[in-house]
């Protein structure tokens, strides 16, 4: 029996997305164990700030980690590692909307998002991942429904997520420096 494209498609939308939901609540119950990667330096601050942004929607704070790792290591290297699995993490929500754009296509918010995607999509993908905000799945469930290219969407988030995680690695490291420890 011979399956359609159509339905091969769709079948596969449903797995990532169910895939991904799956995900979600895996992360959510970790989050303690999520800790224990900070003996490993910048490698370990790389993995967790990549599973602290894999979660759809509901994100484990890995700005906060970062802080306290920026107190601990070089800030500029906790920035690039964080930054840098912070936009890999961030997949999750560009493949929930390149596979999953039949459930959000008729929501208003979601018609307002994607004319802005359309019109200043790399901006976009930059101000929203440098914004500390949990909505940044949005804007890539956006990129991925409207198909923006994954090199594209993954250069523009990590410029903006490195210069986040500078900005609140700097932050631990100033805190730790004016309390002097």
């Amino acid at each position: 029996m011979k399956v359609s494209r159509k339905k091969r498609t769709l079948l596969l939308r449903v797995i990532i997305i169910i895939a991904l939901f799956l995900l979600t609540i895996f992360l959510l119950q970790s989050r303690s164990k999520i800790r224990e990667f900070e003996k490993f330096g910048y490698a370990g601050i790389f993995f967790v700030s990549i599973l602290s942004n894999a979660t759809l929607i509901m994100p484990i704070p890995g700005v906060v980690f970062t802080s306290a790792m920026g107190a601990v290591f070089n800030p500029l290297w906790v920035a690039l590692a964080a930054g840098c699995g912070a936009a890999l993490g961030e997949l999750t929500g560009y493949l929930a909307g390149y596979s999953g754009q039949f459930v959000i296509e008729k929501k208003d918010w979601y018609q307002k998002l994607t004319q802005w995607m359309k019109k200043y999509g790399n901006l976009t993908v930059l101000v929203m991942a440098f914004i500390p905000n949990p909505l940044f799945d949005l804007t890539g469930i956006a990129a991925g429904a409207l198909k923006m290219p994954i090199a594209r969407f993954l250069f523009w988030c990590v410029i903006g997520k490195i210069l986040k995680m500078l900005v609140f690695a700097l932050t631990g490291s100033s805190v730790m420096q004016l309390v002097g420890i």
